[in-house]
């Protein structure tokens, strides 16, 4: 039996109780009537004070933006902004719950932006499935914001929508559970080869799942270093290989798991049982189990395996139940076991870091950097089986990822502001710091 936070599962009957933890959090949105609210930020001692901030005077400041659009980032919020874009058809464990129902959920992420990056997040549950309508929302939005984070939208739309952002709007766009889920998985992932003393250009990964999340892991680690053909994509049916009956249909519904299939798998392996014999990681991010990953196929695996198994609530596999078949490192992502992998560590510093340079956009190499600066803090407090990642309490990580991630932005040529490393860093632990006391302030 185990009990966190008020949520009770049980390993005996596989029931999972939640009333407690429901009942506080509908108490708490009854009371506060939602979890953000728009707060001026300039003083006002009377009315007069109007004539300034609003008409008359105001106007000066319009016709100067007209004259230079830049000036926007300059003279209102934007240069702190960012929009939370989604349609509600793939929300948590909820599934299409639809725009309104995904609202609670885009307030909670709009307090992790603010207390852990110092961003201004604005929910935008939006009222269209069409992917195409979501593009022309977003271009349409993009004077208001400094910023783009898509969230909670189905896979496959969520890649096209994505790619076709990225390629039409000047200013960053960022899918979370995507890049956030895999830069996270990353971070964690260089710790662990490190400690097992395995090289990354040759280990064998299973990536069981082959959703939004595994699908941009699987991008990210050929990226850092990982061969594509080391790589194996487990879905529902099982291994994608070259020659599997649902090939053709593949390619026209979901190009971005075809393309997977079509790069890695180098061995041909046609079961789970011959994907998991020797292979060195297994990174799921599939559905809650347990039972999902069966202890069995981890003792198939390579001397020393690492085992993420990153569902929630309850992961694919007990971390108990991984290590008692042979694994040397385990991570899930909850917060009451160790090693908890978990995309809060990067979504905050990386739009705190792209916003404070004014990057053009997010690459691959700036999430990279984002791991390699949280790996970079984990070693400094001492890597361990059981410390691979650092913690959320660990505040102090965020403003050094966010100025690792502004730099790599400059170097790349995408950031509309040059900063020093030491510039960037003072002023995200300036904004985060001042973030954290105002929110710790209220009752």
């Amino acid at each position: 039996m185990l009990k966190k936070f008020n949520l009770i599962f049980s390993k005996d009957t596989g029931v999972i109780t939640l009333s407690e933890l429901d009942k506080k959090a509908i108490e708490i949105s009854s009371k506060y009537k939602g979890k953000i609210q728009i707060l001026p930020k300039v003083p006002i001692k009377s009315i007069d004070d109007f004539a300034v901030l609003y008409t008359p005077g105001i106007a000066a400041v319009s016709k100067e933006i007209a004259k230079n659009k830049e000036l926007s980032f300059h003279y209102t919020y934007r240069w702190n902004a960012i929009a939370i874009v989604t349609d509600g058809t793939r929300v948590l464990g909820l599934g299409d719950i639809g725009p309104e129902a995904a609202m609670p959920v885009m307030e909670g992420k709009a307090l992790i932006f603010k207390y852990l990056g110092g961003v201004d997040a604005i929910p935008l549950p939006i009222g269209t499935k069409d992917p195409d309508k979501i593009i022309e929302t977003v271009k349409i939005l993009e004077p208001a914001f400094g910023g783009i984070n898509l969230e909670d939208i189905e896979s496959p739309k969520c890649f096209y929508i994505l790619d076709k952002l990225r390629q039409t709007v000047e200013i960053p766009v960022w899918h979370d559970d995507q890049q956030g889920t895999a830069g996270a998985t990353l971070a964690g992932l260089i710790t662990s080869l490190e400690i097992t003393g395995k090289d990354p250009k040759n280990i064998r990964v299973i990536l069981y799942g082959a959703g939004a999340a595994n699908i941009a892991t699987a991008r990210l680690l050929y990226k850092y270093g990982v061969p594509y053909e080391n790589m194996i994509v487990i879905d529902s049916k099982g291994p994608l290989y070259k020659g599997r009956n649902d090939e053709d249909s593949m390619k026209l519904e979901n190009p971005w798991k075809y393309e997977l299939l079509e790069k890695t798998n180098k061995i041909g392996a046609r079961t789970i049982e011959d994907a998991f014999k020797g292979a060195d990681v297994l990174i799921a991010a599939s559905k809650p189990g347990p039972g999902v990953i069966k202890s069995d196929w981890i003792k198939l695996m390579n001397k020393d395996p690492i085992v993420f198994a990153l569902a929630n609530p309850v992961p694919e596999i007990w971390p108990d139940e991984a290590k008692n078949a042979g694994a040397r490192i385990v991570a899930t992502g909850r917060s009451d076991l160790p090693n908890q992998v978990n995309n809060s560590l990067i979504f905050p510093a990386v739009f705190r870091g792209a916003l404070d340079v004014r990057a053009k956009t997010i690459t691959d190499e700036m999430v990279i950097e984002a791991a390699r600066e949280l790996a970079s803090f984990a070693r400094e407090k001492g890597i361990n089986e059981n410390y691979i990642i650092p913690k959320m309490t660990e505040w102090e990580v965020y403003p050094r990822v966010a100025a690792a991630v502004g730099m790599k932005a400059i170097q790349q040529g995408i950031a509309r502001v040059s900063l020093s490393y030491d510039e960037i860093y003072s002023s995200a632990r300036e904004i985060i710091n001042s973030a954290r006391k105002l929110l710790s302030s209220l009752t």
